[in-house]
This record gives C-alpha cells, structure tokens and sequence, in this order.
C-alpha cells in the first residue's frame, strides 16, 4: 500500500493531531479564559475523529483488512470499534470538567488539549500492528496521562498521585520494552504478523520470558493484580473529571491492545498465555471484591470495583475464542457506560460550600434529599454488582457463556461465587444512601451537562438497554472476527 493510501487511513489520528496543535496554540495566545471554548473544540474534535473511523467499522471502503505504513498500523474494525469507544468516553470526561475545576480555583486551558493528545496515542494503541507503534501510542498517552494525574493544584493528593503514577507508570512501561526487546530478539521482527508466524510450533524459552514480560507490562496498564497497586490511591488523588478518563478511555485501549497482542502476536502460542491470563483474572475478581469492602471513600471503591470489573473481561479473553473476545467487547461497552454514570454522579456530590463530597458514610439518606441523585448511584451499583434486571448482568452474562463454551467452566464458577461477594460493597452504598439515618452533607445541585450524562447512562444501564444486545453483540463479533481474521 502506498503512502497516500496510508495517510487516508490515518485521518483521525491526522486530525486529532492538528486539532490538538492548533488547540495548543489557542491556550498559548489567550490563556486559561479560553479552557471553555477549547474545551467545546476538543469534544467537537474527538466528534469528528469518531466519525472519521465509524465506516471502518463495517469494513468500510478499504475493507476490513485495510493496513497502513506497512503493516505498522491497522484499520480493522476491532480498531474502530474501540476507537468510537474513547472518544466517547474521552468527550463525556471533558464535559463534566469545566464546573469543577472552575470551581477548585481555576480552569486551565491545557487540560484538554492534554486529553486530545491521549485519545491520540490510544487510538495508535488499539491500531498497533507492531510493538513500535504499540510503544509510540503507549507512551504519548501515558505522558499526558501522568500530568493529568497532577493537574489540581488545591489539592495535596493530586500531585502525590500524578507521581506515583509517574513512577510505577515508567516501571512498568520498562519491563514492557524488555518483553518486546526479548520478542525481538527471539522472533527476528517486531511486526505482529511476524511474530505469529515465527511463534509457531514449540515456544522457546527466551520468547516465553518475553510474553511474560509484556503481560506484565500490560496488566499494569489494565490495572490487573498483582499490578494493581497504583489504582486506588490514583483513583483518589486525582481530580474526578480525570478520574472518570482514566476509568474508561485508557482502560478501553489497553483491553483492546492487550487483546491484540495475545490474540494476534502470540495467537499460535495461546496455551502460554491462558494459564496466565486465568491467573490475573482470578486475582483480580477476588481482590478488587476484597479490597473494596474496607473502602470508606467511593473513589476508592470505584477503584477497586474497576479492578474487579477487568478480572471479569479477562474471563472473555481467557477462552481466546472469537465469541470470547466480543464478549469482552461487550462487557467493555456496558462498563465504561456504568463507569460515566457512576463518576457524574460523584462529580454531583458536593457540600454547602461547593467541595466534593468522598466519604461513603456521608451519603447517608442522601435519597430523601437528592432522591434522583440517590436512585441513579443506586443503579450504577446494582448493575456494577451484575444484578439483573439492570443491563451490568448482561456483561458478565456473556463472558461467563463464552468461558463454558470454551471448556473453562472452573473458571467460570469461580468468576460467578466472586460475583456474589463483590455485590456485597455495593448494596452497601446502596444502603448508606436509602437507610441510614441522613447525614445532609450534600446540598449541591448539578449542572445541564451533568444531568444529561447522568440521566443518560442510567436510561442505558437500565432493562432499556435490553434493547440493543442484538445490535451491540452484532459489532463486537464483527470486531473479534477481525482480530481473528488477521491472526
């Protein structure tokens, strides 16, 4: 393919990057007066950025095996599934961060120009074809995502938590490069393509040393256990509107990266890396269960609740099978809806004199006075814990079907028995909000923006969600057969 063909493939990432150029050069000329209106051009950006892949979703005029630069980068519909996934959820994060940050002390214009330069290097994520590119689009969201992190300067745990992240980040983004110096060196090339078919046959040990060290790499980015360790104390100290970001954008495109490097790089070494990933995804469901429980501050419960959710994917990605990656893809959709709803709503809680409110024990009876308020969260936590009728159950509905037809029933079991104990934190939120004598903490009122984002996602998580299963199942496999088409 030549190299026209190749720039009009890249059109959304060409376009982000100029619109985010051009944004720079807006907060550099006018200064944090603009952060609204950049704020509007970014959202519209990402807007076009989705409209620009969307086609490529159906396999669209290049067709679904459509590559660019060699090989380098894809434009599958996987990709663009994914794609229309982060910049959704990377506009709905903008939207809710204008009213708080004005009202912690000042809006500064930069930070959704940072947020554009995310989306940007998470769509090179989920289009990597090889561990370059994969690099390339890792590090340019994980740069912006550490600053981010730090963003609020009223607030002491902000930049304790953009350093900790900063810190663990680069740790595991060196043992990442190992495992892909290893991989190179063992397989002769750094094209996904090659790898799959130098891995054919028996696995030697240095290319398995190196799977290794790329699943943990990964599993740090997907805030997998035991790699875990920097995402409550993150999910805390950073501002929420960053936090809703960083709970479904990023973890969007690292699922979805971490789905085409096992599924496609190393698809013919599939029986190396399940016994692994069954490993990570049991510890994650009992120990984002576990951890949650002692939470008193909902952050970090989201926190460990977001831990447990990925254990579940991992459930979809362990049968390595195409109906076990569109359930993944599934169960993604459905958690960064139920993640917007639940963050909007905690972005909601605030006190007389406008601070957000963070303590669970705080919320109490908060449903005789902000009973809208009060009965969303509740439903957020009822579809978090999978309780049906509430779309949540249908997510994890699937990936356990696809772990039974895989032949993982243990794991499946196993995967169900911990949904039991995880539904225990959150009918204990929903019992602080409707039954503990009121603590009348929270008095704020929320803006248009965040009643519509909220009101929003709770329509979708509700049984009304029932409703696009057949269409939502119909793209993930369309998505997954072309994960498994190219491999």
């Amino acid at each position: 393919m030549n190299w026209a063909s190749s720039l009009r493939l890249v059109a959304a990432e060409e376009f982000l990057s100029v619109s985010g150029l051009v944004l720079l050069l807006v907060c550099a000329w006018a200064g944090d007066k603009s952060a609204r209106l950049v704020t509007w051009l970014a959202v519209a950006a990402l807007a076009v950025a989705g409209v620009l892949v969307a086609p490529a979703l159906c396999g669209g005029v290049f067709g679904a095996e459509a590559s660019a630069f060699y090989g380098q980068y894809a434009a599958d519909s996987f990709s663009s599934f994914a794609k229309l996934l982060i910049y959704g959820a990377a506009g709905a994060s903008l939207l809710v961060a204008p009213g708080f940050f004005e009202r912690q002390g000042g809006y500064r214009a930069e930070y959704p120009v940072l947020a554009l330069f995310a989306a940007l290097g998470m769509g090179l994520m989920v289009s990597a074809t090889d561990m370059l590119t994969l690099y390339v689009g890792l590090e340019m969201n994980s740069l912006a995502a550490y600053v981010l992190a730090a963003m609020s300067r009223s607030d002491d745990r902000s930049p304790e938590a953009g350093l900790k992240y900063f810190v663990l980040g680069s740790l595991a983004s060196g043992i990442l490069l190992f495992g892909i110096s290893l991989t190179y060196g063992f397989a002769g090339s750094t094209s996904f393509d090659a790898i799959h078919t130098a891995l054919v046959g028996k696995m030697s040990t240095g290319s398995l040393f190196g799977l290794v060290f790329i699943l943990v790499g990964l599993s740090f980015k997907i805030s997998a256990v035991p790699f875990h360790m920097w995402t409550p104390d993150v999910y805390e100290g950073a501002p929420t509107p960053v936090t809703t970001f960083f709970a479904t954008a990023p973890k969007v495109a690292a699922l979805a990266l971490t789905m085409r490097v096992t599924l496609f790089a190393f698809g013919m070494q599939a029986q190396a890396w399940q016994q692994i990933v069954v490993a990570i995804s049991l510890l994650s469901i009992v120990v984002g269960a576990l951890g949650a429980i002692g939470q008193g501050n909902i952050k970090r419960l989201m926190a460990y609740s977001s831990i447990n959710n990925v254990g579940f994917m991992l459930i979809g990605l362990a049968a390595a099978t195409p109906g076990g990656a569109a359930s993944m893809l599934v169960y993604l959709s459905i958690y960064v809806v139920m993640s917007i709803g639940g963050f909007v709503a905690i972005l909601s809680l605030r006190d007389a004199e406008g601070n957000s409110v963070e303590k669970i024990a705080d919320l109490a009876g908060l449903s005789r006075s902000k009973p809208g308020l009060a009965f969303v969260l509740a439903m957020v936590m009822f579809s978090l814990a999978g309780i049906p009728p509430l779309f949540g159950f249908w997510g994890k509905f699937v990936v356990f079907q696809s772990a039974v037809a895989a032949g993982l029933v243990p794991l499946a079991t196993v995967g169900i028995a911990a949904s039991v104990i995880g539904a225990f934190y959150y009918l204990k939120v929903v019992k602080v909000l409707y039954f503990d004598e009121p603590a009348d903490k929270v008095v704020g009122s929320m803006d248009g923006v965040h009643a519509v984002l909220l009101y929003g996602s709770a329509i979708v998580i509700s049984p009304i969600g029932y409703l696009f299963t057949g269409w939502l199942g119909g793209l993930a496999q369309s998505a997954a057969a072309a994960l498994f088409h190219a491999a």
